[in-house]
């Protein structure tokens, strides 16, 4: 049974998850921001990192990868279609603000690159890394199917979606990717969204006003 931590950090409370098993391996989800805090929880927990694993490249989904990826030497794994946007303010969308930072992160060619959906096995973590791109092009949601739980960024939200005005966002596809990729899971998969709280597919399409009418 696998164990994960939430962590809402930085500017826009960005969720950060922390996947662990009983040999205390971990892989790291969205660490966007406040590094200090996840490795106070990794060694206070005595836990072992693995891996980094990007559901998307926003910036407030990539603050902490630099520190956390130096600190412990862990591999990065992004999307193909984002791999530009680590290194790019204006692709990331830090540099459309002038209150942030530019965030980038350092030697994105040295990223593994997700190019097909796929199974991984990563130190006894086994999970699936579907596309579900809308919110942004390379948006990705690793689903763990023997734990019932998908970390799925800003795809999906309790009782929302996920943004489509951003840099090649786009509301037909993003619902595409919901439809086709998330609500088909059980309907009592926990569903760990890039903000805000869990939720399932089966109160999503209960309650989600935005998933109405939809007709694929």
């Amino acid at each position: 049974m696998l164990n994960v931590k939430v962590f809402s950090l930085g500017p826009v409370q960005t969720n950060c998850y922390i996947v662990s098993n009983k040999q205390k391996d971990c892989i790291l989800f969205d660490p966007g921001e406040e590094a200090s805090k996840i490795v106070n929880v990794i060694r206070s927990n005595q836990l072992k990192p693995k891996a980094i694993f990007l559901t998307h490249t926003h910036f407030d989904h990539i603050g902490a990868v630099d520190e956390l990826r130096e600190m412990f030497d862990l591999p990065l794994y992004v999307h193909e279609r984002e791999v530009s946007w680590l290194g790019d303010p204006m692709k990331n969308g830090s540099g459309k603000y002038a209150e942030l930072p530019n965030y980038i992160v350092n030697k994105p060619e040295e990223a593994h690159i997700i190019r097909k959906e796929q199974t991984f096995n990563i130190d006894g973590f086994t999970f699936k890394a579907v596309f579900t791109p809308g919110h942004s092009p390379g948006s990705i949601s690793y689903i763990f199917e023997e734990d019932g739980f998908a970390i799925v960024g800003d795809t999906l939200f309790e009782r929302s979606i996920g943004r489509t005005d951003l840099l090649e966002g786009s509301l037909k596809v993003l619902l595409q990717s919901i439809h086709e990729k998330l609500l088909v899971l059980p309907e009592d998969t926990i569903i760990y969204p890039g903000h805000g709280s869990y939720t399932t597919p089966q109160a999503e399409m209960d309650m989600n006003p935005f998933l109405n009418g939809y007709e694929g």
